[in-house]
């Protein structure tokens, strides 16, 4: 969610992040309130040096600020940097989970055609729980964010409900 939003599909995918934003907010808060673990994935963009802080800065200082604050890990968040779609892949996010013996996922975040699908499966093959509340995923193309969420729903048996209706504990 820390992005510059600097890219070819920004326009959509900034459209799409409005929409969602405030239920994404919610969720953070809710978990946090309910005392239940929030670990940011994000993407490093090929900044290796670049941790939390820089990330956030980099984001807060681009043409889309107002889609950063109201998601800005807190301090005392586990922060995760990933250089490609899956918050798996080739990042301690596993070893985390398990030392916390975290079960069950609710992914949200951007892009469900993406990242969030590809984080899904990645979740899935560990047997880990997947949770999936599609007004809490930002989206690129409309017609590929259903297709994901479908895909999730029957190839991953995750959980596709809305963040309202999220059970955190």
């Amino acid at each position: 969610m820390l992005n510059t939003y600097e890219h070819a599909d920004a326009d959509e995918l900034v459209r799409s992040v409005k929409e969602v934003l405030p239920n994404m907010a919610a969720l953070v808060a809710r978990a946090r309130d309910e005392g239940v673990e929030v670990i940011y994935v994000n993407d490093n963009y090929g900044a290796w040096n670049a941790g939390r802080s820089e990330l956030v800065e980099r984001a807060s200082a681009g043409a889309h600020a107002d889609l950063i604050e109201p998601i800005v890990p807190a301090e005392d968040t586990s922060f995760v940097v990933k250089a490609r779609h899956s918050a798996f892949y080739e990042t301690p996010l596993e070893y985390l989970l398990r030392q916390g013996e975290i079960t069950r996922l609710v992914l949200i975040g951007q892009v469900t055609e993406q990242c969030i699908l590809y984080s899904a499966l990645d979740a899935y093959i560990r047997h880990f729980e997947v949770v999936v509340p599609p007004d809490a995923v930002a989206a690129i193309r409309p017609e590929l964010h259903e297709a994901a969420l479908e895909m999730m729903r029957l190839n991953m048996d995750a959980s596709i409900v809305s963040s309202a209706e999220v059970r955190l504990s």
